[in-house]
This record gives structure tokens, sequence and C-alpha cells, in this order.
């Protein structure tokens, strides 16, 4: 058992034991004491001791612990590299030479992807990337210029870039962006070659202050020449720029699983709008949306870090996250399964009833099929709007344009057995067994009317209660006796299975197509009925295609000649005599 304390290092909070306390302690004292005479004191230890603080959080989060121990404060000291060490190497010459000739070095260390906030146009990406792939800024803007021409797909690529990419505030996000080694020494090199390089700005103020003409043709120059230094090594970045999109990808389809799940729970809801889908009018509608967007969304999260991490090595998840997850997505594919299991069991099963509604005949036999305009108000409902209040002796119009419900109403027309018509209703429904099926089938209500020799069709099949969508459906078989006449419209045949041609019966009467078209009943079925202009323009079309047919009598007469013209033309055959030759035995 050891004692624990509790440190804050620039605003983070650690646990700490005594003796690891006390080695820190004395190590801080070192750093402090050894840059107590530079130019910034202040600001480098406070970078040091971030540096630190991001290396304590990196321990814990690694090895899932909560207190720090001796041992990873030797570790942190290794790695940050001891003030004797230090001092040392400065003794034999060993750390730099100058401030410039570390400003032009080379490091090969792990780097990081962040945006520059010292060397940037727009954003510093373009100067974050390049120094990241150790290369020149103006290659990197230069793929940009190029790419935009591309439908703007550089400037498109650039906001995105600019979005996700950190950007470097502290001395060590710039050092592991240009993979210096953040230690002791590479924090002083890198203070002093600010210093420096602050010094040098205002020796570049001559430059700036050159004419224009001047600098737009240093710029053509630079231009082209880095065009082909860049066309030259484009060949070492494509796996990067490959990782990018793939990032941008993933993101992509994140972006979309997240608005098809709002979409669907906004207008998934049965009290604004009703849908045919088995999962819409489902009561735990919620929960499956909530569920199948985690299935989808994690899985991408994971491929982004992977991908991240991989090419950028900027990213990556902790032993816990990690865990946390795939634990959220299991959960949330064991929910997805559960419901649509019993969506599934739901409709398992089907069954059905008939009924036969025996028409009123007209006088003429004459029936004009009607799409039905108006709203279907149950009781409720019309309490609600106050009916006979404020719609007395109105008629409300269902926008059907506005439903989403699929078409579960089709029309058959067919010849009666009887002289009278008849109306036959076929309702099937699906369920999770026979019983529920004829109940699901049951708990529907089709509205269908009579007005002389208007015959008004719904076009939906309505659920009643507000209950869940079982694939009802409706079938109309309307039976009318032989040499009835029917009139339909371009909206109701729509709903027929044997759909009439309107055009063509217009055509065959000499009409312009109004949409609307007379048919009648024969043995065949419904065809179209001519009326007197009609008849005269087939009679006239039947009399122009005989007169086209030439006469059978003459067509005989002139193959006879024909024949007769190659007979003699032809020929006699040439006769052979048959030899029958008798062979003698020996």
């Amino acid at each position: 058992m050891n004692k624990t304390i509790i440190i804050n290092i620039n605003g983070t909070v650690f646990h700490i034991e005594e003796g690891a306390y006390e080695l820190l302690k004395e190590y801080m004292t070192e750093v402090k004491r050894h840059f107590f005479n530079s130019a910034d004191s202040l600001e480098i230890t406070t970078d040091i001791e971030n540096r630190i603080a991001e290396m304590f959080t990196e321990v814990l989060a690694r090895d899932g612990r909560q207190a720090l121990v001796e041992q990873d404060v030797k570790y942190v000291i290794e790695q940050m590299g001891s003030v004797e060490d230090f001092e040392t190497a400065e003794d034999e010459g060993t750390s730099f030479t100058s401030a410039s000739s570390y400003t032009n070095k080379t490091f090969t260390g792990q780097r990081r992807l962040f945006r520059d906030a010292d060397d940037h146009l727009v954003g510093g990406v373009c100067a974050g990337i390049a120094n990241y792939f150790d290369t020149r800024p103006t290659y990197i803007r230069l793929a940009f210029a190029v790419a935009f021409a591309f439908a703007g797909t550089g400037l498109f690529l650039y906001i995105v870039l600019w979005i996700i990419l950190p950007k470097a505030v502290t001395r060590a996000d710039r050092m592991a962006m240009k993979g210096e080694p953040l230690d002791l020494q590479g924090f002083k090199r890198n203070f002093e070659a600010e210093m420096s390089t602050v010094g040098g700005h205002f020796a570049d103020f001559k430059q700036e202050a050159r004419p224009l003409v001047y600098k737009t043709r240093d710029f053509i120059g630079d231009f082209f020449h880095h065009l082909g230094v860049f066309l030259g090594g484009t060949g070492k970045v494509l796996i990067k720029v490959l990782g990018i999109a793939i990032i941008l990808l993933l993101a992509g389809g994140i972006i979309f699983s997240i608005i098809a799940v709002v979409a669907a729970l906004v207008f998934g809801d049965r009290s604004h709008i009703s849908l045919p889908n088995i999962f819409f009018n489902y009561r735990y509608w919620d929960q499956v949306c909530v569920g199948f967007a985690l299935v989808i969304i994690i899985p991408l999260v994971a491929l982004i870090v992977l991908v991240a991490r991989a090419v950028f090595n900027t990213l990556s998840f902790s032993r816990s996250a990690g865990y946390t997850l795939l634990i959220v997505w299991v959960s949330a594919l064991i929910v997805v399964a559960y419901h649509g299991a019993r969506i599934a069991g739901d409709f398992k099963d089907s069954a059905g009833f008939t009924k036969t509604i025996n028409l009123k005949p007209t006088k003429n036999q004459v029936y004009k099929l009607q799409l039905s305009e108006t709203m279907f108000l149950t009781p409720e409902d019309s309490a609600r709007l106050d009916i006979k209040n404020k719609f007395q002796d109105m008629t409300l119009i269902d926008d059907r344009d506005n439903d989403m419900e699929e078409n579960q109403v089709r029309i058959s027309i067919e010849r009666a057995d009887v002289k009278y018509p008849v109306l036959v209703e076929e309702f099937t429904a699906r369920g999770r067994s026979y019983e529920t099926a004829l109940i699901n089938a049951r708990n529907t209500r089709y509205i269908f009317t009579q007005q002389d020799s208007v015959l008004k069709f719904d076009y939906k099949l309505r659920r009643l209660n507000s209950a869940q969508w079982h694939n009802e459906s409706i079938y109309l078989v309307l039976k009318l006796p032989l040499n009835a006449t029917v009139i339909l419209d371009d909206k109701i045949n729509r709903y027929i299975n044997n759909n009439m041609d309107i055009y063509g019966c217009n055509e065959q009467n000499g009409r312009s197509n109004n949409g609307i078209a007379t048919f009648t009943m024969t043995d065949n079925g419904l065809t179209c009925k001519l009326d007197s202009v009609g008849m005269r323009l087939q009679a006239s079309k039947a009399e122009q295609e005989t007169a086209d047919v030439p006469d059978t009598a003459q067509v005989v007469v002139d193959t006879v000649d024909v024949i007769d013209t190659v007979k003699a033309a032809t020929p006699p055959p040439v006769k052979h005599r048959k030899v029958i030759r008798r062979h003698r035995r020996p």
C-alpha cells in the first residue's frame, strides 16, 4: 500500500505515488534551473510540462491505470532526456551549430498531420501537409490549384481538410508536425530557431516591398519550375491521397446514414404520414432506427480511425474505447435482429375473405367508373374538425398525391353470368397465424358507392384504428352483363388489371384523346365501343384494305402463264437406258 497525492501539471490533474512525485519534482527543478538564463525560460518550461502531461495521459490510458508510479516517471524522463546528458552534450558542442542549420535540417522522426498556423495563406492546410510529407508547401498548393480546375474538387477538399485537421497550437504540436524529437534538446533547438526566424522576417520586408510586376514574373517562373518538380515526384504521395479519399468516402457514408435515420424518424411517424413499409408502422420503430444507425456508423468510424492511423498516424482507439464501441455495436445488432425477427413473424401466414355486393342495374346498362375523391373521416376526425359547424354542406377532398401508401387496390372487369351487375370484394392480409391474418384483413374498410350509373371506387384500402401494416390488399371483380356499356377515365384505368387502351379507342372513333373512352362488354370481355363516326372510319378503312388486295382469279391466270413459259424454255430431259449385266458363274 503506497501513499498517493494529487498534482496539477498545467491544468491536468494526476494521481501520483509519493516516491514518483519526489522523482518528478527533482527532475522539473533541474529543468527549470537549466533554462533559467534562457531568453524565455517560462515558455520553454511550460512547453516541457505540457509534453510531460501528454505522455502521462498516454501511459495511463495505455495501461488502464489511474495513478502514476515511479516507473512511469522514469519512462518519461528517459524519453525527454536528463538535464545532465543535455549539459554534457552542450559542453562538447554536439547539440547544434546554429539556428539556420537547424532550420534547414530534415528530421526523420515520426510526424503527425496538423494545420501549420505559422506558414499559411488561408488555413495552413497546404503547409501542414507539406510538413508531413517533408516537401515544400508550394507543391501542395500547386496540387490544390490544379485540382480546383476539375469541378472545384480542390476547393472542396481544402475545406474538408480545414475542418477535420487540428491546428498546431502548442510547441509540441509544431515539433510533432515536423518530426522533431520531443525531448529537452528538441524544445531548446526549436525555441532558438523560432527566435532566429522572427529576426529574419524583418530582413524580408524589403523583398515584400518589390513592385507587383517583378513579383508576378517571379511567381510565373516559380510556378512552372515547381510544376515540373511536382509532376516528377507525385508517386510517393499517391498512398496518402488514396487514404484521404477513403476517409472522405467513409465520412460521406456516416453523414448519409445520419440523414437517412433522421428522415426515417421524422417521416415514419404514423401521426403525420402513413407509409406501407414493414418497419415504418412498427411500434418500436425508434429503436430499430437507432440500432440500425449504430450498426452502420460504428464500423465506418472504426475504418476511418484505422485508415487515419495507418496512413497519417494521427488517430487511435484506446483499449477501453474500442471495447465500448464493440459492445455498443453488438448490442445494436442484437436489437435490430430481434425486431427484424419479430416483424418477419408477423408476416408468416396469410388469410382472406370475399364479400359480394349486388349492384343496382341501370336502365340502359350504362356504367361510369370513377375514382372517389371524398375524404374518409372517422367519428373522432369529424368531431376534431367540427364538420357539422365549419364544413356543413361541403365535401372534403382527399389528397392522393400526398399519400405514400402503396397501391393495394386492383380492379378487374369481367362478364357476369346473370343479368344484373355484381361487385365481388376479396380482402387479404398477412399475420403471425391464420387467425391473426384473418383479423388483420377484417380490420380494414373499403369505401364503394353507387350513385345511379356512377360507380365510385376508393383509391386505397383503409386500416382501422391506426393498425400496423400487414400487407392488407383488396381485389375487386366487377361483373357486368353482356352488352353493358362502361365509361372509363385515366384515373380509374390505372387501377384496372386489364388496363384498357383509352387512347386507341378514341383514335378509332376519330376523337382526340381527352382521357375518357367508352367500352362494351362482349363475350371476349371489354372492347371499344364505336359510335357512328367510328363505324364509318372503320368501314372506310376496311374498303381501302380490300381495294389493295389483287383479284384471286387474275392471280391464278398469271401463275398458269408463268408456268407455261417456264416449261417452254426448259429443254427435254435426257433419257437413260438401264443396262442389266448378268454374270456367269465360274
